[in-house]
């Protein structure tokens, strides 16, 4: 795992455990070695098994772990999906943490997966956004990532996109984007946020690489993609539900964002059963 990853593991760590876990503490002895089973209790898709295994990792080095799926996986409920050996003391104290992490991140690729079945056969990309559990967005942009969709920007580094606030600041799209590019490296795609088709009209004579078209009804998106042609990349958002996509995707759209891959997703459940004593270390 990379370093900012078990950072963010272990403040979830440190959240869950103050100073020790009394009640394992008490019943365990540390030098005690178990082993448990990772079960599904849903069907879904997995995503985050690494994640899960590292939390264990980081509270016994010693820890190995029995895989039965791989990410991007179907799971079905009842489903053994791995065997983890380690401390009994890591096993106990870990749990919550490693499910935790297990069962949000298979959640967002679950429902990630419902609605890029939505566009096969188009053309059309979904797209997460950042409207992410705090702390938690590397791990869930990665979710959605398993469950076949696309990341947007990952920060607020990652790329230029005027939003109407941004417009209001600067006056117009065309003052925002010119004030845009004389600031940001060359590199860097403009994308802007337009509501109406006069929007679309000015940010095509600004020249921007993207247009996201914002909670438009579909005859306005429509007339949007037929204007814009190829002059620019086009992204639907706001608005965005399972039984929309199918007529976004039509319009010709190259992405569609959804917030609710990262908001709205519940989570899978999964539980660690059967936990054996094994011997001392």
């Amino acid at each position: 795992m990379k370093l900012i990853e078990d950072e963010l593991i272990i403040q979830a760590l440190r959240e869950d455990i103050s100073s020790e876990d009394i009640t394992t503490n008490a019943i365990v002895d540390k030098d005690c070695i178990g082993k448990v089973d990772l079960i599904c209790k849903q069907d879904g898709i997995i995503a985050g098994l690494e994640v899960f295994k590292r939390v264990f990792e980081l509270l016994d080095d010693g820890t190995e772990i029995e895989t039965k799926f791989k990410e991007g996986d179907s799971v079905k409920e009842g489903d053994l999906v791995a065997v983890v050996h380690a401390k009994a003391r890591a096993l106990l104290t870990g749990e919550r943490t490693a499910l935790n992490f297990l069962q949000r991140m298979s959640g967002i690729a679950t429902h990630t997966r419902e609605l890029v079945k939505e566009l096969e056969g188009t053309n059309t990309k979904l797209l997460d956004t950042r409207k992410t559990t705090p702390n938690m967005r590397i791990f869930e942009k990665y979710a959605v990532r398993v469950g076949g969709g696309q990341n947007h920007r990952f920060n607020l580094s990652d790329g230029v996109l005027i939003k109407d606030n941004h417009i209001g600041a600067a006056g117009s799209i065309k003052k925002a984007v010119e004030l845009a590019r004389n600031y940001a490296p060359f590199v860097r795609k403009i994308e802007v946020e337009v509501e109406n088709l006069d929007m679309v009209q000015e940010a095509l004579e600004a020249k921007v690489d993207i247009i996201m078209l914002d909670n438009m009804d579909i005859e306005t998106m429509k007339k949007a993609v037929e204007i814009i042609g190829d002059r620019a990349k086009t992204e639907c958002s706001g608005n965005v539900t399972k039984d929309r996509l199918a007529k976004i995707a039509e319009i010709g759209v190259d992405y569609v964002s959804s917030g609710a891959l990262t908001h709205s997703s519940l989570t899978l459940d999964f539980s660690m059963k059967n936990l054996e004593i094994l011997g001392d270390s």
